[in-house]
């Protein structure tokens, strides 16, 4: 009775070999699936968000969901693979392999979209070369087409469809949409030619042929879109023919942009006396450039002319005043800048001499010493670190930073050009990023410049370290010189008219404004404005206005 029952219990639990395979498997898949799920989407989430990770942390977001299904087809794939059921399931198994491709093609389209162009964003942020700043919205725009149209092709091979047929029709489809699609591709690769050339970048502010002004927003597979200031606006205009415009460029080489002005006199007045009223009014403005000693003794003279009723008197003076502090402040960058600069020269010049015989470690000591006092000038302490065994320096901002270093001076140059009333509430952002953005590359200069200093004699980089050191201060004057020569006001008698009376000299007046991108890029015609109507008022109380 009781070898009856061991045989009948026995029988009752009984499994198939090929179940027990199939069990075992489906166990395996789901510890592995529970303890990958676990690792990535907790473990590694939380290591992100503790070191602020934001790319970390988005990348994990978009593999969540996808991973875990294509995890789950993989699985089943195996288990029904394992259990050779494979002659029986032909298409279940095609099928499998399908969802497989489509899983893999939107987790691609996903990553390129979402996680690679977010990424590539981030280090546009961090370079000065304007090419990525167009390039990122291409990749975004074109590659999900190539990766849908790839991932498309492959899913139908995989579930047995012959595309041998749709191959051929392809091409004849191909052919005939490139014949009837040729404006729309002559779009596409004009705006590739642009990727290239990089004639101008997101916010830049230009001319365009019939004389509008718009800001560059941003270019598209086949359109640009541009904002146009005057009409307030957006205008779609096709790549082909932004490509073959003659557009000018108000921001570049910087933001300061040359405004005419042309304002008749009297005949018989006398044109130097009417120049160095223009001059002085030109000067008074506060947002136009010029000799900063010049324009701190000319801005006790500023007057606006306005016919507004909201530009009270406090206005007015908070402007003056706004204005004075700003000059203040740029005359100090402007000092630090030469001696920065002639720090620099001296610093060429010991390179240049000990580089004569070859540089040995002492001398590259003293190189660096003599650097480092230049890094104390504008503000950065050095920091050391062990990588791999060895010891390396940095540069980073000084935590005790005096009030009259170089990056001091900047940021409470451009804070002090923020206090501007002038200014709208978007334009404290425009000019703090701006500025950040060449503080973090003056230190980003400045850290590689060290970098081959330290290693100037292990290698041939000792023979070019003068020059090194010389494209450091070039760029640094590029980036922060302050006002140069060529940028004062420009008077001069452009015609005289000899009609009506007395006669007319007109005269041609010529200024710079500060930056062309504040209030919404209408900046440079209230200045122009306000220094027409005062100049008018000044040549009236001369009488010399014609």
């Amino acid at each position: 009775m009781l070898t009856l029952l061991q045989t009948s219990n026995s029988s009752d639990i009984y499994l198939p070999p090929w179940l027990q395979q199939g069990l075992g498997l489906l166990v395996i898949g789901i510890v592995l699936g529970f303890f990958l799920y676990l690792i990535l989407f907790s473990t590694l989430k939380s290591f992100f968000r503790r070191s602020s990770n934001e790319i970390g942390i988005l990348t994990l977001n978009i593999l969540q969901t996808p991973l875990l299904i294509l995890f789950v087809i993989i699985v089943l794939k195996v288990l029904i693979y394992s259990l050779g059921l494979l002659e029986n399931l032909p298409f279940i198994q095609r099928l499998l392999t399908a969802g497989i491709v489509a899983v893999i093609t939107y987790l691609l389209d996903r990553l390129f979209t979402q996680v690679i162009a977010y990424s590539l964003s981030k280090y546009a942020e961090k370079t000065e070369a304007d090419w990525d700043d167009v390039l990122i919205p291409l990749i975004k725009n074109t590659l999900p087409i190539l990766v849908y149209l790839i991932g498309g092709f492959l899913f139908l091979q995989t579930l047995g469809i012959d595309l041998s047929g749709l191959w051929v029709a392809f091409g004849g489809i191909t052919f005939v949409l490139g014949f009837a699609l040729r404006d729309i591709l002559s779009n596409f690769f004009s705006g590739l030619v642009l990727l290239v050339d990089t004639p101008f970048q997101f916010g830049d502010v230009v001319s365009l042929q019939d004389g509008s002004i718009a800001v560059i927003k941003s270019i598209g597979i086949r359109l640009t879109t541009l904002y146009l200031i005057e009409s307030h606006c957006d205008l779609l205009v096709p790549n082909a023919a932004l490509q073959n415009q003659n557009l000018i460029n108000f921001s570049r080489p910087n933001s300061s942009y040359y405004y005419t002005i042309i304002v008749p006199i009297r005949a018989d007045s006398d044109p130097n006396q009417a120049i160095k009223i223009i001059e002085e009014v030109v000067l008074s403005h506060p947002d136009t450039l010029g000799e900063i000693k010049k324009k701190l003794v000319a801005i006790e003279n500023f007057y606006r002319v306005t016919d507004q009723l909201l530009d009270s008197e406090d206005n007015l003076l908070s402007k003056k005043d706004a204005g004075h502090q700003r000059l203040l402040a740029e005359e100090k960058v402007k000092v630090k800048l030469e001696e920065v600069k002639k720090a620099i020269a001296e610093l060429v010049s010991k390179i240049k001499f000990m580089e004569m015989e070859g540089l040995d470690s002492g001398e590259v000591r003293a190189i660096q010493g003599y650097y480092l006092d230049i890094v104390r000038m504008v503000g950065l302490e050095t920091v050391s670190e062990k990588q791999k065994g060895q010891k390396s320096l940095y540069l980073q901002e000084s935590q005790k930073m005096d009030e009259d270093a170089l990056i001091s001076l900047l940021r409470s140059w451009y804070r002090n050009w923020q206090e501007d009333p002038d200014l709208i509430e978007t334009d404290n952002e425009v000019l703090e990023s701006e500025w950040e953005r060449k503080i973090y590359f003056l230190i980003k200069r400045m850290n590689k410049l060290l970098q081959q200093i330290v290693n100037a004699n292990r290698g041939f980089s000792e023979t070019k370290l003068d020059d090194y050191t010389e494209e450091l201060w070039k760029w640094i004057e590029e980036r922060f010189q302050t006002y140069a020569l060529w940028q004062s006001p420009k008077i001069w008698m452009q015609d005289v008219s000899m009609g009506g009376g007395l006669g007319t000299i007109n005269m041609a007046v010529k200024f710079f404004v500060d930056n062309v991108k504040l209030e919404q890029c209408q900046r440079g015609n209230r200045i122009r404005s306000e220094v027409h109507g005062e100049i008018v008022r000044r040549l009236r109380q001369a009488y010399f206005y014609r």
